[in-house]
């Protein structure tokens, strides 16, 4: 069993949750240094938003335990969930106006340590 070390939270982030999903599937259960590395060389728009987002985890479980080594620490758990659509219109023929939705997603992320 694995206890968790500390979490974070990105909230509102533009993009739909099925495309964040594909590269967060991607670095849960992997360690970090291995997880920061994959994030670098995936090119989705998302991928640097996580890996900001992991950095930040990692800073947090230092900031909470400065005895911690950030190479034993692993991603236990990461999710998308999906946030507000912003609704737009967009001109289409004869007058008529279609709706456009633009999707935002919350990813949750956690930390943890093998015992």
């Amino acid at each position: 069993m694995s206890a968790i070390v500390s979490s974070a939270t990105i909230r509102h982030l533009r993009g739909s949750a099925q495309k964040a999903r594909l590269v967060v599937d991607l670095i849960r259960g992997k360690r970090v240094g291995e997880a920061q590395w994959i994030l670098n060389s995936t090119k989705k728009y998302a991928a640097a938003h996580i890996k900001k987002l992991l950095d930040s985890v990692v800073a947090n479980a230092i900031d909470q335990d400065p005895e911690i080594n950030p190479d034993e620490l692993f991603v236990s758990t990461a999710y998308v969930d999906e946030g507000f659509r912003m609704k737009r219109v967009r001109p289409a023929p004869q007058g008529r106006a279609y709706r456009v939705q633009k999707r935002t997603c919350h990813i949750t992320m956690t930390l943890g340590m093998e015992e």
